[in-house]
């Protein structure tokens, strides 16, 4: 017999998750808003210093310790010198993100940090990244394009169909999942291959990775009460 207490503390739980996100809980909506060129490179010992090209609506406001999603990845202003803004990039960063293969020229996704009061168009981040994924296969069509990723199966956990999912921070649905091969599907609209890296990106390319924490938050939790209910839950074929 289940544990009626156990049972409404994981309602509980679940219905916080669904609540809207306080400010202080997030950074970035998952809109990208410029698709900008790396104008500079540094490379270091367990450090990679590197330059930006922002638009002017972009540069308004922004000042040396704030934050700003570089392909998904929180990033902290170091040098402003007009359009061109300076971030350092630590071992972590380089060793688990695409930050690794900046490489001047190269053209990166930037939305600066929310305040509130923003619209949350696409789904709350942080700007934490797990990971990266590979693009295996790309299928163009009229007006459109579909994209499939593989990740580690660990992950698979989290990515659920017409689930959130941040890629190289950008928000988006995913459109179907096969957990067999740890994969993924994703489709774009025009304007969003447009307005961002998945416009020239390819098979055999990475992109960054966030997990929708909602989502990790309720898989996660109903992981553990199901483990101390020993009850055994079969996971459905995707």
């Amino acid at each position: 017999m289940p544990d009626i207490d156990n049972v409404a503390g994981l309602r509980v739980r679940i219905e916080r998750c669904f609540r809207d996100p306080k400010p202080e809980s997030w950074m970035y909506t998952g809109i990208v808003q410029a698709l900008v060129p790396v104008v500079r490179v540094e490379s270091k010992p367990g450090l990679k210093t590197y330059a930006v090209e922002l638009p002017d609506a972009l540069i308004s406001g922004l000042k040396l310790g704030a934050s700003v999603s570089i392909d998904g990845v929180c990033q902290t202003v170091v040098r402003i010198d007009g359009a061109h803004v300076t971030f350092d990039a630590m071992e972590e960063t380089l060793r688990k993100t695409t930050i690794g293969a900046v490489a001047e020229g190269r053209r990166v996704n930037v939305e600066r940090s929310a305040t509130t009061g923003d619209e949350i168009g696409g789904h709350a981040l942080a700007g934490h990244v797990r990971g990266t994924a590979e693009i295996v296969d790309v299928s163009s069509h009229e007006n459109n394009r579909t994209v499939t990723f593989q990740v580690p199966e660990p992950w698979m956990n989290y990515i659920l169909p017409q689930g959130f999912i941040a890629l190289d921070g950008a928000s988006l649905t995913i459109v179907d999942v096969d957990r067999e091969q740890a994969t993924f599907r994703v489709s774009f609209i025009p304007e969003t291959l447009k307005r961002t890296t998945f416009g020239f990106k390819g098979k055999g390319e990475r992109v960054n990775v966030e997990i929708d924490a909602r989502t990790q938050i309720i898989v996660e939790t109903v992981e553990r009460v199901l483990a101390r209910m020993a009850i055994k839950v079969p996971v459905s074929p995707a």
